[in-house]
């Protein structure tokens, strides 16, 4: 068992390692909170307690460049005082960025960080890595912040104006398989100066416009696009999980003639797959998050409780929908859920599935709503 410290895991990478983490049964996440910088003692405890740190607490933006930098810079110093306070020796991974190279506040603290961390490590025999990581992107990233993918879904999605800066070709890797590279370093435990490989290079003009079409397509017609490839699948993932929670139900038209009812559930420009269940009154089923795969509840006929929650968090959200009156609800990804039989009879239930682009990536985890 090895056991994971993760500063910054309230932020967009921490939490998406601290979900993905807590997943392998070879791992144990030691609890941290960002005030333990600010308590030597509390920082202390915690750096004895582990067997690996991510270091992913750091400052991007800041209207004084200089403080950005000091920040930065202390951030990485105290966990090292802390350390050498301890005499503890955890594996040390540091994220940094390709900034590095660009000569600015951030990427000059980075390096710097880095050099500290080293120092430290050659010094006292420990381990510490690098990691060099290119632009990430990927679901609940926060607009304005984290990257200019988060920040063209959030405007598109709120009817904002969205400006291109400079138009230009930008490496970048989906949050999801970040992780899982992070997760190989700290069970590997390699170290040294790592170049994270990217997963994609697009240009920022050709990405709005595909998330342009996203929002045409599936916010306006409630139709799914066609996704033709990983970048495609991930990026459209990531503009979904901007949409508020008043976006469903999704209501759609409802036919009838003599001859009975006709109801187009999904029309969809890719590949889909179909299916239907009954369940008896009373009964729920699911209790399951997937990562990747797309997903499609329409109730045909009987009433329904739909519940779904993101798994680090314990708002619940609900949605009851019946046969009565048309209307279906996705599945997000990295929230688990779950559908119950409220009704007196039997419920059916249509699902469309998008596998995942990989068939042997795991993709469904259960975990109780």
């Amino acid at each position: 068992m090895i056991k994971v410290g993760i500063t910054g895991n309230k932020g967009f990478l921490g939490r998406h390692l601290h979900n993905y983490l807590q997943l392998n049964e070879n791992i144990e996440i030691i609890p941290f909170e960002s005030s333990y910088f600010q308590e030597p003692i509390q920082l202390q405890a915690f750096v004895k307690s582990c067997d690996s740190i991510v270091h992913l607490a750091a400052v991007n933006r800041h209207p004084d460049a200089d403080e950005l930098y000091r920040i930065n810079i202390d951030l990485v110093e105290k966990l090292v005082r802390a350390c050498e306070d301890t005499d503890s020796r955890p594996h040390i991974i540091m994220s940094s960025s390709t900034q590095e190279y660009q000569d600015n506040p951030y990427g000059r603290s980075k390096l710097k960080g880095r050099e500290v961390l080293e120092l430290w490590a050659n010094k006292n025999n420990a381990m510490t890595s690098g990691l060099i990581i290119p632009n990430i992107f990927g679901p609940f990233g926060r607009p304005n912040y984290n990257s200019f993918i988060a920040t063209f879904c959030h405007r598109l999605i709120h009817n904002e104006k969205v400006e291109i800066i400079v138009d230009s070709d930008v490496s970048l890797i989906y949050v999801n398989d970040l992780v899982k590279d992070i997760a190989e370093i700290i069970l590997n435990k390699s170290k040294g100066k790592i170049e994270i490989r990217p997963r994609y290079t697009a240009k920022v003009s050709k990405t709005l416009a595909m998330l342009e079409g996203f929002k045409a397509c599936y916010m306006e017609k409630g139709e799914f696009p066609q996704l033709m490839d990983p970048f495609e699948i991930d990026l459209f993932n990531t503009f979904r999980s901007y949409l508020p929670e008043d976006f469903f139900p999704f209501f759609y038209t409802k036919h009838e003639d003599d001859r009975g009812a006709f109801v187009e559930v999904v029309r969809s420009m890719g590949k889909g797959q179909f299916s239907y269940s009954t369940t008896k009154p009373g009964i729920t089923r699911g209790n399951h998050f997937h990562t990747r795969k797309i997903e499609r509840f329409a109730v045909i006929d009987g009433k329904a409780l739909i519940q779904i929650r993101k798994i680090d968090d314990d708002k619940v959200i609900e949605y009851i929908i019946s046969g009565d009156q048309p209307a279906f609800v996705d599945m997000p990804i990295w929230y688990t859920h779950n559908i119950k039989n409220i009704g007196e009879g039997i419920l059916t239930t249509l699902f469309w599935i998008n596998e995942s682009y990989d068939p042997t990536d795991a993709d469904t985890y259960f975990i109780p709503v």
